[in-house]
C-alpha cells in the first residue's frame, strides 16, 4: 500500500511558516492543517498569531478554532481528527500542507502516540510532593538511582519529565526510553516533505519582539480581557501560556507593559530555542532561507509529481 504525501512545515516561531503555507497552498490547490497548540483554541486569535480571516479566505485552514479555551485537547486527539482530515483530502486528491511548530503533535500524527500507561495521579501526585519538599535536584537523583537511562536523556531541571519517568518505572518497571526507542522504529502511514525555516538567531530574536509589538497594537490586551470576562481563568492551561499569562499579570498590575513585554519577549525566545533543538534532531527536515521561495516552490512541486498530486 502506497504511503500518504503530506508537505510538512516545521520550525520556530516566527519564521514565517503561515506565510509559505499559503503560497505554497494556493500554488498547489491545497489545503492546510494546523500542527500549532494554541492555534485550537477558540477566541485566542493574537496572541496565537493564527491566520487572519483574510489568510483563511485564500486557503482552507483546518484544526483552527476546534475547542474552547477550557476543553481538554492533547497529541493524541489531535492526531485522530487530523488523521481523519488528512484521509479526506486524499480522496479529494488535494496536495496536503502539514503547518505549525508544535514537534510533538507533528510527531504523534507521524508516529502516533508512544506506549505509556495512563497516568496514575495518586504516584503522580506522590512524586510531585516528594519535588514541593526536597527539591528538583532530589527528585533527579532519584530517576538516576531507578532509571539510569532516562536521566541519561532528561535535564534535571524538566520536571515534567523527569516526574513521568519516574511513573512508568514505577508502573511497569520498565525505562520510558526503552519504550521511546521500540516507538521509533514504527512505520509511518505518511510519506513527508519535511520543510524548515532558518533564520539567524539575531534576525530571529528581533522577528519575535516585532511580532509581539504587533500583538499588542492588534489589541492582545483586550483579547485577554474579553477571555477573563468570559470566565476562562487564569489557571486553565492555554491561558497560562505565553503572551496570555504576562498579559494576566499586568492586568492584576503585579508589573507594569513594559515589563510583561519583555517577558513576553524573554520567554518566546526560550520557547523558540527548544523548537530548534527539537528539530535539529529531526534529519529528515530540509533547511532553506524564508526568502528562498522559489527554491521551496521548485522542490514541492518536484514532490507532488512524484505523488501524483501536481
Amino acid at each position: 500500500m502506497s504511503k500518504t504525501p503530506l508537505v510538512i512545515i516545521n520550525s520556530p516561531t516566527a519564521t514565517g511558516k503561515t506565510a509559505l503555507a499559503i503560497n505554497l497552498a494556493t500554488q498547489f490547490g491545497g489545503e492546510i492543517i494546523n500542527a500549532d497548540s494554541m492555534q485550537v483554541y477558540r477566541y485566542m486569535d493574537i496572541g496565537t498569531a493564527k491566520p487572519t480571516s483574510e489568510q483563511r479566505n485564500q486557503v482552507r485552514h483546518h484544526l483552527i478554532d476546534i475547542v474552547d479555551p477550557d476543553e481538554d485537547f492533547n497529541a493524541a486527539l489531535y492526531a485522530q481528527i487530523a488523521g481523519d482530515v488528512i484521509a479526506r483530502l486524499v480522496r479529494e486528491k488535494k496536495p496536503v500542507f502539514i503547518v505549525g511548530g508544535t514537534g510533538l503533535y507533528i510527531r504523534a500524527l507521524l508516529k502516533g502516540i508512544i506506549d505509556t500507561p495512563q497516568v496514575d495521579k495518586k504516584i503522580r501526585a506522590h512524586y510531585k510532593k516528594l519535588g514541593e519538599i526536597h527539591g528538583r535536584e532530589y527528585l533527579f537523583d532519584l530517576l538516576k538511582k531507578k532509571d539510569p537511562s532516562a536521566a541519561r536523556r532528561i535535564k534535571q531541571n524538566d520536571s515534567v519529565r523527569v516526574v513521568r519517568a519516574l511513573e512508568v518505572w514505577e508502573q511497569t518497571g520498565e525505562s520510558i526510553t526503552s519504550r521511546q526507542a521500540r516507538h521509533a522504529f514504527k512505520n509511518s502511514p505518511y510519506n513527508c516533505f519535511k520543510i524548515g525555516l532558518s533564520i539567524d538567531r539575531e534576525k530571529l530574536k528581533q522577528q519575535v519582539e516585532q511580532r509581539t509589538k504587533k500583538m499588542i497594537d492588534l489589541g492582545l490586551i483586550a483579547e485577554v480581557e474579553a477571555l477573563l470576562a468570559k470566565g476562562y481563568g487564569k489557571d486553565i492551561k492555554p491561558m497560562k501560556s505565553i503572551g496570555y499569562k504576562q498579559i494576566i499579570e499586568y492586568l492584576e498590575e503585579i508589573y507594569d507593559l513594559e515589563e510583561a513585554l519583555r517577558r513576553i519577549n524573554r520567554d518566546t525566545w526560550h520557547y523558540a530555542k527548544r523548537q530548534m533543538t527539537w528539530f535539529a534532531a529531526d534529519k529528515e527536515i530540509q533547511w532553506f532561507a524564508p526568502e528562498s521561495y522559489n527554491e521551496i516552490r521548485t522542490e514541492v512541486g518536484k514532490f507532488l509529481r512524484e505523488n501524483g498530486l501536481y
